[in-house]
């Protein structure tokens, strides 16, 4: 993976946000990008992650440039006592603020970055504490209380530079997640999406990458070809802007559910083992539905009935 170090438009102050992670980890930290821009209108917000991720966070402008967190030059600054690539540490030395969210225990990365900039060096969470009653976007945010940010917006937001028409009637479907813990059956899916056919007018977004292969190869035979769309390995930006137009969103505890509460689609979510009060997706339009027993006890006819409910009252 390139760095890229370009020289960007004259703004005043420089500030760089460090983040890696899945999509979710990500889409949570949203947050701090739009609460620094609010602050800092004028200034040069940076975030360094991985670019496929990453570039979720300049689709509205809230970022100037994302840099890539994976590129070959970074090397060194995970290796105690390293050897610094010249460009990226003068990139990081004309930096005025630098919060790092990387999982860094011994401070490795952040010992070598001081080695090479004056800036403000803020260490933050690289993950949520699951002991917090805060929610894992509101817990990221505290560290932005040391340039006196306080109650910042929580929650995750996208907004489209061209947001597409929300078709009603069009229910994304995205039966997967980075867990399989996480996952309802598929057997259920299967369930449900026949139930759903044969009861109500709407038609179907399947949403899925390579590990969702299975599913959407079971899926789609049971959906008529007019009432069928496939959103496959898209990228996250083009897979906002089709979320964005589906009136709703089933889907479990997912990176991809984060992504559609981000652009504003009524989400569904089945709910599995992680703690709600942490993860749960931000915004209005989220419901959730779980059960004691675990997601092997959710019925496809409840979903199907709380989805229905769900829709009218959107």
């Amino acid at each position: 993976m390139s760095l890229d170090l370009t020289p960007q438009k004259k703004r005043s102050g420089r500030i760089l946000v460090i983040r890696g992670g899945a999509i979710g980890d990500f889409i949570v930290t949203l947050p701090v990008f739009a609460a620094l821009r609010r602050q800092f209108p004028t200034s040069n917000i940076e975030v360094m992650g991985y670019p496929h991720i990453a570039s979720l966070a300049s689709i509205g402008g809230t970022v100037d440039r994302v840099i890539a967190i994976d590129s070959r030059p970074l090397a060194g600054f995970f290796a105690r006592k390293g050897d610094l690539g010249t460009g990226i540490s003068e990139h990081f030395a004309s930096c005025d603020v630098i919060f790092s969210y990387l999982f860094d225990p011994d401070e490795i990365f952040r010992t070598n970055i001081g080695r090479v900039t004056r800036a403000q060096v803020i260490q933050a969470p690289h993950r949520p504490f699951e002991t917090s009653p805060m929610s894992a976007a509101s817990q990221l945010l505290v560290p932005l209380e040391r340039l006196a940010i306080f109650d910042a917006d929580p929650v995750p937001r996208i907004v489209l530079p061209i947001p597409p028409t929300r078709k009603r009637n069009l229910i994304g479907l995205h039966p997967g997640s980075g867990s399989s813990s996480k996952n309802w059956p598929l057997e259920c899916w299967s369930v449900f999406v026949e139930r759903l056919i044969a009861q109500t007018t709407h038609d179907i977004m399947l949403i899925g990458g390579e590990a969702e292969r299975d599913a959407l190869e079971l899926l789609t035979p049971l959906i008529p070809f007019n009432r069928l769309q496939i959103a496959k390995n898209c990228i996250l930006p083009v897979l906002a802007h089709e979320l964005a137009s589906c009136g709703s969103f089933i889907g479990h505890d997912s990176g991809i559910t984060h992504l559609a509460a981000a652009v504003g689609t009524p989400v569904l979510a089945l709910w599995g083992p992680s703690k709600e009060p942490i993860w749960r997706p931000g915004g209005d339009a989220v419901q959730t539905l779980s059960h004691p027993s675990g997601l092997l006890s959710i019925e496809p006819g409840e979903v199907l009935r709380q989805f229905l409910i769900f829709t009218e009252i959107q």
